[in-house]
């Protein structure tokens, strides 16, 4: 595939540092995110901007510059080494006999998750399979793995609890329950232009300012401000039991780059499970209750962070991950939460902002503005009599997007259906509302999109503002139509703010709820149903601290040079070892008892190795299907010849010449049109057809790994998934040297083969070319493209190299005014459409390359 784009400038990328002659840029006094810098210490609180010659320039604070120190606090000198971690032998598997009992209890519990009755059956069989060599099972049962866990030494942080209890004014009679009942929450814890880009937390204006307060005590500087963000959010583990609701609490901290939180990599960690009070139905609603949850949910708060409080005044010492000890002040950061959440947290009237009040006319428990336009929209009409179902029905298959086959009532979608429909719903609508709805959903969309970059600088900032300007003004068809009463709603007048939360405390994409809800799986959902389900939260709190011991394990035994390779290769280095020593044990020990410890030997070696071998041949065996450019489909075209008659496409013989020639003639600039086929080369050797080929680009604003790297498959086959064919299409790079669309073309891909010739490798594909509009759709902001015609106004086709192919384009058709007919499936939708709408919502990366 074509090489991934040039990474978007951060901190932890080459090429781009802080430069010392161009300290005065930052001494602009008008911009109150700008601070200068006395001195360049090593990376902490960080303001990220574009300086001249587009260099990335960052500013640290110059009081809390996060110097590395001694476990006793006292700072060291410049480059000092890290203070040396206690020696620890490379074998040392405490509390785990050997490296098997450590896998194995991990493999168990934290990756299988078996349950205890399993374990035991599990243990029981190997045991008889080992009885008669005299052998036992590495753990006896289900208890005696359980023990060895818990007696970890790391990650040794014991679960606490405190009860919190009803203390005020009392009725003399008919005392609601609630004000006689405890509650007991768990908690642990875990010591060209001036343009500035708002990346990581830390390069935001709340951390610096922060910084600026803390720095007022000399005591505090050479210091690491570490800012603690906390989360929490309810969630219910199971609708047949009873007690199903729980109440975690999370935490992480904002030293943690975006690129760590966006890719889920364990940068929160569950720090307790906040009470629940609940009441009888005639109580629930009172305004004693409702003020006691609030001061419950505060209390509970106050107590499980008390431990930081000394921390927060006076630096404590902290290791750090690159081996450094530093002095750290804690500072309590934002709060993730949902607008339930805000309203318990700044404790406002439900309804309300935190930030300031709604207009007058707010009404209380409105739906979100998405579930009212869907619902409310007459769609019921719309569905019925003009057939936007079979519009959705009819959209091609794409990585990472949900289809919607047969269509289903809105009312009973949850979870990520509406933002899965939204991606698909603007062009099926078009035709059939007024057009000011259409720029409300654009608008509204874009707004999404913008705030979900990785890299969000001051020209972000305007277009988020621009999106939202857009979306007030077109959204009042709504309210003209009689749709909705207002738009008064707290979640989407909160919109409102992000362009200041943003500057005060970064790009969104890294730290925002998905983080608990994802978190919700792994710390309360999995632990639970792993339960017996009877008094659940005490099995849950033990799951999630043995589940710490064995992450902490699985760090500390690296880094003492363990756990390289696996357990098998492990032996078989051991083994090999030992047959050397005895071996050289032959001058002082008798012949026979060398030959008898050969023998046992050998016989382990041939049984270990044997099995590894196969395991090896399998391995190559999948590797070599599994091809760099794609998976090989075995009992398609061999020939160019075949492959013509497959796809019916008989001029592909020549278009292979005109491919080859070139492929040999690179800085020929002449059409191809002018070149005479006999001047082309020839292939008539064998070719190898494949159903995909991967791509691979930079899309950090995507879920993707910690370096932003995304992969996704690119589908060319027949028969997909016994069914159809999927025939995908993709951005083509034609000027790199032009940004977005206008350097980008788009084409379908009909076949990927490959083939050698003259000792150079050509992975290809044959394509047909859609041609693009000049100027996007003004309604949707959506380019729109139609298939390409030859000369001979036949379909444009021709065969690219790989390399050429940025990544997978979605099209949605442009349907019209006319209803779909239901026998239309999604994998039609290339064939008969004439005009179609290059999916700008697909990902965030498509959304960034088309806008």
């Amino acid at each position: 595939m074509s090489p991934s784009p040039e990474p978007v400038p951060g901190v932890d990328q080459p090429g781009y540092e802080a430069s010392p002659e161009n300290q005065d840029h930052f001494d602009d006094p008008s911009r109150n995110n700008i601070h200068h810098a006395e001195s360049s210490p090593p990376p902490h609180v960080e303001a990220q901007f574009f300086g001249p010659g587009n260099k990335l320039y960052q500013n640290y604070h110059a009081k809390l510059s996060g110097r590395p120190c001694a476990a006793d606090g006292d700072f060291l000198p410049e480059g000092a080494a890290p203070s040396p971690v206690p020696e620890r032998s490379n074998n040392d598997w405490t509390p785990y006999r050997n490296r098997l009992e450590f896998e194995l209890a991990d493999f168990l519990f934290t990756h299988n998750q078996m349950p205890a009755a399993q374990i035991n059956t599990l243990l029981s069989i190997w045991a008889g399979s080992l009885f008669q060599h005299g052998g036992q099972p590495l753990f006896a049962n289900h208890q005696d793995l359980y023990n060895t866990i818990d007696s970890t030494p790391l990650g040794d942080i014991k679960w606490e609890s405190f009860s919190i209890k009803y203390t005020g004014e009392r009725p003399t009679t008919n005392v609601p329950p609630w004000m006689n009942n405890p509650y007991e929450p768990y908690h642990e814890f875990e010591t060209a232009t001036d343009r500035c880009r708002f990346i990581n937390f830390m390069s935001a204006d709340w951390a610096w300012d922060q910084a600026d307060i803390i720095a007022e005590d000399p005591s505090t500087h050479g210091s690491t401000f570490m800012p603690i963000i906390l989360g929490s959010d309810k969630t219910t583990v199971s609708v047949a039991t009873g007690q199903n609701d729980f109440y975690p609490l999370y935490l992480s901290i904002g030293n943690i780059h975006n690129n760590i939180q966006h890719a889920h990599q364990g940068a929160l960690v569950l720090i307790g499970f906040l009470a629940m009070p609940k009441t009888t139905k005639e109580h629930a609603s009172t305004v004693a209750f409702c003020l006691f949850k609030r001061q419950l949910f505060h209390t509970s708060l106050s107590g499980i962070l008390s431990s930081l409080k000394p921390g927060m005044t006076k630096p404590e010492v902290v290791r750090f991950g690159d081996g450094h000890f530093r002095c750290v002040v804690y500072g309590l950061g934002p709060y993730i939460a949902d607008y339930e959440e805000q309203a318990l947290l700044a404790c406002i009237v439900r309804n309300w902002c935190p930030k300031r009040n709604l207009d007058a006319n707010s009404i209380r428990r409105c739906q979100e503005y998405t579930e009212a336009l869907v619902e409310e929209f007459g769609l019921d009409v719309l569905w019925d009599e003009y057939g936007i179902v079979g519009h959705i029905a009819s959209v091609a298959p794409f990585a990472g997007l949900r289809q919607f086959p047969q269509g289903r009532h809105f009312k009973q979608w949850t979870g990520d259906d509406p933002k899965a429909l939204m991606k698909v719903y603007i062009p099926a609508i078009k035709g059939y509302v007024p057009v000011d709805v259409i720029w409300a959903f654009r608008a509204f969309l874009e707004f999404y999109y913008l705030v979900r970059r990785d890299i969000i600088s001051d020209n972000t900032l305007g277009a988020i503002q621009d999106a939202l300007n857009h979306f007030h003004q077109y959204h009042e068809i709504f309210r003209s139509t009689g749709v909705i009463l207002t738009f008064s709603l707290p979640r989407q007048h909160s919109k409102q703010h992000y362009p200041t939360l943003i500057c005060q405390f970064c790009a969104p994409n890294g730290l925002c709820s998905s983080i608990t809800e994802s978190k919700h799986i792994k710390a309360v959902k999995e632990p639970y149903h792993r339960s017996n389900h009877h008094n659940a939260l005490g099995q849950m709190l033990l799951c999630n601290q043995w589940l710490d011991k064995l992450s902490g394990a699985h760090v500390d035994f690296p880094a003492c040079g363990m756990l390289d390779g696996t357990c098998l290769s492990a032996l078989e280095e051991t083994l090999g070892t030992v047959i050397q020593v005895v071996m050289r044990m032959q001058t002082s020990t008798k012949p026979s008892m060398v030959h008898l410890w050969c023998t046992r030997l050998l016989a382990m070696w041939k049984t270990q190795v044997v099995g590894q071998s196969t395991i090896q041949q399998q391995w190559k065996h999948m590797l070599n299907w599994h091809a760099p450019l794609g998976i090989l489909e075995r009992k398609r075209a061999r020939t160019v010849l075949e492959l013509s008659e497959e796809l019916q496409i008989p001029e592909i013989g020549d278009m292979l010449r005109q491919f080859l020639y070139q492929q040999e003639n690179v800085n020929n600039l002449q059409d191809l049109d002018d070149v005479r086929l006999d001047e082309c080369p020839c292939y008539d050797g064998k070719i190898s057809v494949f159903n995909s080929a991967a791509a691979t680009f930079y899309a950090p604003s995507d879920i993707s790994g910690i370096s932003g790297m995304r992969r996704e498959y690119i589908r060319s086959c027949p028969l997909w998934r016994n069914g159809y064919a999927r025939l995908d299409c993709a951005f083509v790079t034609t000027n790199p040297e032009l940004e977005g669309m206008l350097g980008l073309d788009v084409m379908h891909i009909l076949a990927f083969f490959s083939f050698t010739q003259h000792g150079t490798y050509y992975p290809c594909a044959v394509v047909r070319w859609f041609v693009c509009l000049e100027e996007p759709d003004s309604d949707t902001g959506m380019w729109i493209v139609h298939p390409g015609l030859n000369v001979d106004n036949q379909p444009d086709m021709s065969i690219i190299h790989l390399n050429t192919i940025y990544r997978a384009a979605h099209l949605i058709p442009v349907y019209g005014i006319q209803p779909i007919p239901p026998e239309i499936q999604p994998h039609h939708s290339y064939d008969i459409f004439q005009a179609f709408y290059i999916n700008k919502f697909a990902d965030h990366h498509t959304f960034e390359i088309t806008s």
